[in-house]
């Protein structure tokens, strides 16, 4: 789910998802791409695999978290190396638009490695073909490492045949076929274009306000025949020719069949999340039921281990290369679209945790606030808290601090506030104010 800049009147009254900053339309025009009910259903393949360990629920937080990239200490000063790094670990990174305190994409290197240069994400997604990420459709909208774009060539074929994308895109391509054609010329023929540059005015209706050209710029987008080349300064995406964007040693590999392809993608999310159900693998690049299929064959390779996970009523994956620490003494504040949180059941397994983004929720109604980051300190969520950055006046807002249950303040305060001053000091804001909102508020000394 996304949304708008803070107090964008579509988010505040909950009307839906919002893409590239845009509301959505009705949700009869969602995508195909599974959703949680479509991932909860049972895998028949799972009742054949015989779990070969027993993993207590804080062995599998643990080995999750190292898995995330939050067991190793932050490096004193990150570098092109570490950024490279943790994105290879975790594949690809969620895009949203929402910059009410960083932009989502922003946040996950800021929680693993500490404060860093946003000019190397930059770099890595729009540096050009030496570039290591690209735009497309992962786990939503996302940042993907460029290697595994062969990995996703199934899913650019089903859209281009009006399969698993956008109802309303699916039905642009197959009724104005033509005017997709001209579009695409038109790429060709100038080059790196946004919808605007081809002098067509935002349309009506419930459609996101769409014109017809960004529809069929869209539609090319999902079929992979154009990728995102650059973003303008307001999140607007530039397009070009996938052939002009991406490296060479990307678009020369391959093309895997796609149970190959699937199998791939659940082997690069077992890796990023250690210990897993298939319900968790499938979701981490939205695969449907059909990819289930494929566990078994990871199974008898070696590449994941059946485990059951005490408290888990499903059964559960250990990924071959997993680590296992004792320990784990993280300190961050995790953004609502990092890897960690995507499945929100997962969280709640993890963690004990029950959290929801509550920017789609009417004001009145949230519980705490609306565009929350949980706390992790050491291997456990312990508080929350509602943050914006108030640019203008270069200061840090903490709109309600909330202290989960069982935690003692004290400790949590103390470890928020140097968190806070952090997270501060790498947005550029000079001062942090603290609301008296939320259990946790008073006990925050900055």
């Amino acid at each position: 789910m996304r949304a708008r800049d803070a107090g964008a009147p579509q988010a505040e009254s909950g009307c839906g998802v919002c893409r590239d900053g845009v509301c959505s339309p009705a949700m009869d025009e969602l995508s195909d791409l599974p959703q949680d009910e479509e991932l909860q259903q049972p895998d028949p393949v799972e009742a054949a695999l015989r779990p070969v360990a027993t993993l207590t629920a804080t062995q599998a937080r643990r080995i999750a978290l190292a898995a995330q990239g939050f067991a190793r200490p932050r490096p004193d000063e990150a570098t092109r190396t570490h950024f490279d790094a943790m994105t290879a670990r975790l594949g690809l990174l969620q895009i949203d638009s929402v910059n009410v305190l960083a932009r989502a994409h922003h946040m996950p290197a800021y929680s693993r490695l500490g404060p860093y240069d946003v000019g190397m994400l930059d770099q890595a997604a729009y540096g050009g073909r030496r570039r290591k990420l690209f735009e497309y459709w992962g786990h939503e909208a996302s940042l993907i490492r460029c290697e595994h774009q062969p990995l996703l060539r199934w899913r650019m074929a089903r859209a281009e045949r009006g399969e698993g994308t956008y109802t309303g895109i699916a039905r642009y391509g197959r009724e104005h076929p033509d005017a997709v054609k001209a579009v695409l010329r038109e790429v060709e023929k100038r080059g790196r274009l946004a919808a605007r540059d081809l002098g067509e005015e935002r349309g009506a209706g419930t459609w996101w306000g769409w014109s017809d050209t960004k529809r069929a710029l869209e539609w090319l987008f999902w079929a992979g025949l154009v990728t995102t080349a650059t973003r303008r300064g307001n999140f607007e995406r530039v397009y070009d020719l996938t052939e002009r964007v991406l490296p060479r040693k990307a678009l020369d590999a391959p093309t895997p069949s796609e149970p190959d392809a699937h199998r791939e993608l659940l082997r690069i999310a077992a890796r990023a999340l250690g210990v897993a159900t298939s319900q968790d693998l499938r979701d981490y690049f939205r695969l449907g039921p059909s990819a289930s299929a494929r566990l078994p064959e990871l199974v008898e390779e070696g590449a994941l281990l059946p485990v059951a996970v005490k408290g888990w009523k499903q059964p559960a994956y250990l990924s071959s290369d997993a680590r296992k620490p004792r320990a784990v003494a993280a300190q961050a504040v995790v953004s609502p679209f990092d890897p960690l949180l995507w499945h929100r059941s997962r969280t709640e397994r993890l963690f004990g945790v029950r959290y929801r983004i509550e920017i789609y929720t009417p004001a009145h109604k949230r519980e705490h606030g609306y565009y929350v980051l949980p706390f992790l300190l050491g291997d456990r969520i312990v508080g929350r808290f509602d943050l914006k950055a108030d640019r203008a006046a270069k200061r840090l807002i903490v709109q309600s601090a909330h202290l989960e249950a069982g935690q003692q303040p004290g400790p949590v305060a103390e470890a928020a506030a140097d968190e806070l001053h952090r997270l501060a000091a790498w947005l550029g804001l000079s001062t942090i104010e603290v609301k008296p909102k939320g259990d946790l508020a008073a006990h925050i000394a900055l």
